[in-house]
């Protein structure tokens, strides 16, 4: 029995000293934070929290979740409504804010909205893997949306996620949508002749939340917010703007429910579980724009290369020094040609 013991204290130290390695090495994988960074977030702790919700707020519900939504209008006349459809794990408020005031300011309504559990949108159901809600139910949020909102038509704009996401709106509202732009995206990740999802992000994202804390305080929250940016910048050179990032994230975690991580794993599940939409999406009939960066870290460009030959409509850009995000060097560009796509149908 001793021996037992003793063997059974040793299996547990090794147990420890192993997850302490792991934990060790997805730490020593995460981006630093410069001195200047460091200072930005803190003049942001110092500062009154700043307004981020400009526009009119409300629900919808779609099956048992309740989603909530921002309607901004635009300054002059209203040329269209644009819906933004944020990646895995985000909510509405991941929008970087001069990509909103591109399109308003170009005449067009945006509306964000919190994906399933995030941010301020709830649920009466808890998550069960063996019953998971799927991506074409998060296409179901989406109408949802524009339901309440008594909106007949719109452009879909999705990144990541949310471009399949906004894929499935094209495919199954098609007589709700304008047009659609697909972000950093994919129409199967499950692709056998492209490049898998890749998994090199992980150990830092890890390493980024034992870093800075799994719930940690607010400064080590936003702190993870700008390391994980920097994650998805993969090999990109582009330079962050810290200060509107720490703001948003203190926003969230002091004027809404913060940041919930579990989402993520739900979504990435929704994203395991679809079915591959490349036959559908090679049969649709409206202006398409495909961006993609080609250093993005997590899904290869060749995936919207593959999106821009099957569907027939379609004009495909390709940013040399864009990752797996938004970069603020590229706002500008993506917007524009967001905007030509909406004017497409238009004339």
């Amino acid at each position: 029995m001793k021996i037992l013991k003793k063997i059974f204290r040793i299996s547990g130290y090794v147990i420890i000293l192993v997850l302490l390695a792991l934990g060790c090495y997805a730490c020593s994988s995460v981006p630093k934070l410069s001195k200047e960074d460091k200072r930005i977030i803190s003049d942001v702790l110092k500062a009154p929290i700043p307004k981020v919700i400009k526009g009119q707020t409300g629900f919808a519900t779609s099956q048992k979740h309740r989603i909530w939504f921002e309607q901004i209008s635009p300054r002059e006349n209203q040329l269209g409504t644009v819906i933004l459809i944020m990646g895995n794990g985000n909510d509405a408020l991941t929008w970087p804010p001069s990509f909103i005031s591109c399109l308003t300011e170009a005449g067009y309504e945006v509306i964000r909205f919190d994906h399933r559990e995030t941010g301020l949108s709830t649920s009466e159901e808890k998550w069960k893997k063996k019953n998971a809600y799927s991506l074409n139910d998060m296409a179901g949020d989406v109408i949802a949306i524009l339901d309440t909102l008594k909106i007949d038509k719109a452009h879909f704009v999705g990144a990541s996620m949310g471009g399949m996401i906004a894929q499935l709106v094209a495919i199954e509202f098609p007589e709700r949508t304008i047009s659609l732009t697909s972000i950093m995206s994919s129409g199967d990740v499950m692709d056998p002749t492209l490049p898998q999802m890749s998994n090199d992000i992980v150990g830092p994202m890890i390493g980024s939340i034992l870093k800075h804390g799994f719930f940690g305080n607010t400064k080590g929250q936003i702190k993870r917010q700008l390391v994980q940016k920097k994650i998805l910048m993969g090999q990109a050179t582009g330079a962050i703007d810290i200060k509107p990032i720490a703001e948003i994230a203190l926003f969230n975690l002091k004027e809404r429910e913060g940041y919930n991580l579990l989402s993520a794993r739900h979504h990435y599940q929704a994203i395991l579980n679809a079915n591959s939409r490349l036959v559908q999406l090679s049969q649709i009939e409206i202006p398409t724009l495909v961006v993609h960066g080609r250093k993005d870290p997590v899904i290869s460009f060749l995936h919207s290369e593959k999106l821009a030959k099957i569907i027939p409509d379609s004009e495909l850009i390709l940013i040399e020094d864009m990752g797996h995000d938004l970069p603020e060097s590229a706002i500008q560009q993506i917007s524009t040609s967001m905007i030509s796509n909406f004017e497409r149908r238009v004339k």
